[in-house]
């Protein structure tokens, strides 16, 4: 599933590509999507300015001079320009041409990623409204996750999943934040002392700051913007890793599920 720096990838790829452009058409060729793409969204776009394009957790935000189009790359979905005289790909299921000539397309072989055309702050959107800080922003810092998660018996792991405690921390991340803390992923979050929460905090911002470095994490589906892999699974810890040695203590990674996704972890480095 496309993480926060995939996300962060593709819009640091689109930006340079379409703001200061005009939408020329839109062509949807599959409609049922995670929700239904409604009649009017090729209208509602056609002919609209790009002024800027942004990310919140893992949905992308291209504003235009008309509103917002909001994009979630689902599990399975990318978003990249394309030369338009190169065939559509299969699960190619929307395009929008630019007058730049160049053509975005939004491929999700899943169909569990999303579009909506949104009038207003998108930030009021019933899907953004009650999400956390963003974990590279000021906002998120050891005294917020230490005091969020007093009285929390939830494993840390799952703590940190929770987009209403801290935005776009999925599975792949935090396993590999735990791993750098010293933290084991089973710990119950209202356990951590406030250097342990530091340790997260810190192990988060590093991890995702070097995936977003490295175009972010391909483990089966995803492109970015261009098209390629990202190559953050070259420096993975323990992710997918079970019973391989550790890169540290050579003790072998372990795996159990936890919150139904997979867990790894080093029982000689994680307390």
């Amino acid at each position: 599933m496309p993480e926060l720096p995939e996300v962060e990838t593709t819009c640091r790829g689109l930006a340079p590509l379409l703001e200061g452009r005009r939408i020329v058409a839109v062509r949807v060729h599959e409609r049922r999507l995670r929700w239904m793409l409604p009649r009017g969204f090729e209208a509602a776009l056609a002919g609209r300015e790009v002024r800027s394009v942004k990310r919140r957790a893992k949905y992308l935000l291209i504003g235009t001079d008309g509103g917002t189009l909001m994009v979630h790359l689902g599990m399975s979905g990318s978003l990249r320009a394309a030369d338009p005289s190169i065939p559509r790909r299969p699960h190619d299921h929307v395009e929008i041409d630019l007058d730049s000539g160049r053509c975005l397309r939004f491929n999700d072989p899943r169909r569990f990623g999303s579009m909506h055309v949104l009038d207003g702050d998108p930030e009021q959107h019933a899907l953004l409204r009650a999400l956390g800080p963003e974990p590279l922003s000021s906002a998120f810092d050891a005294k917020y996750l230490h005091a969020r998660s007093r009285g929390r018996r939830v494993a840390i792991k799952q703590f940190i999943m929770n987009a209403g405690i801290v935005v776009g921390v999925g599975n792949i991340y935090a396993s590999e934040a735990l791993f750098h803390a010293g933290v084991a992923p089973g710990r119950a979050a209202g356990r951590l002392t406030r250097a342990d929460t530091a340790r997260v905090v810190a192990a988060i911002r590093r991890v995702l700051a070097a995936a977003i470095k490295v175009g972010g994490t391909t483990l089966r589906d995803y492109v970015n913007a261009d098209g390629n892999p990202g190559y953050f699974q070259q420096k993975l810890y323990v992710y997918e890793r079970a019973g391989e040695p550790c890169r540290k203590c050579t003790t072998p990674i372990r795996q159990r599920v936890q919150g139904q996704r997979s867990t790894y972890w080093c029982p000689g480095c994680q307390r």
